[in-house]
C-alpha cells in the first residue's frame, strides 16, 4: 500500500500562488503514475497533473502555464507549484497513484489517494 500526506493548501487571493506538497511512504517502488487530481463540490474528480511512467508529464488544459509539477524521487515528494490561482481553482487536491499502467488520465485508474488538501481562492 501507498500512504500520502498532502499539505499546502490555504485560502489564498485571485492571482496569487501556493504549493502543494504530497509525501508518499509505504510501497514507493510500486508507483509507475502519480498525479493531483481536484474536485469542487457538486463536480466530478479530474486530473490537474501527474508523471507518467517514464517522466512524462500531464497537464490538464485549463492549467497549463499556469501550474508546474515537479518531484523529489530521493524523498517521494510530488509538488504542484500554482500561479495566477483562479476562484475556480477552489477545490480539494488530491494526491493519487496507479500501479501497473504507464499513464493514466482517468480517475478510476488510480489505486490510492490521500485525505486531499483544500485551496479556496476568493475574487
Amino acid at each position: 500500500q501507498v500512504q500520502f500526506v498532502e499539505s499546502g493548501g490555504g485560502l489564498v487571493q485571485a492571482g496569487g500562488s501556493l504549493r502543494l506538497s504530497c509525501a508518499a511512504s509505504g510501497s514507493t517502488s510500486t508507483i509507475d503514475v502519480i498525479g493531483w487530481y481536484r474536485q469542487a463540490p457538486g463536480m466530478l474528480r479530474e486530473l490537474v497533473a501527474g508523471f507518467s511512467l517514464g517522466g512524462e508529464i500531464m497537464y490538464a488544459d485549463f492549467v497549463k502555464g499556469r501550474f508546474t509539477i515537479s518531484r523529489d524521487n530521493v524523498k517521494n515528494v510530488v509538488y504542484l507549484q500554482m500561479n495566477s490561482l483562479k476562484p475556480e481553482d477552489t477545490a480539494l487536491y488530491y494526491c493519487a497513484v496507479v500501479q501497473g499502467l504507464t499513464t493514466a488520465r482517468k480517475a478510476y485508474l488510480y489505486d490510492y489517494w490521500g485525505q486531499g488538501t483544500q485551496v479556496t481562492v476568493s475574487s
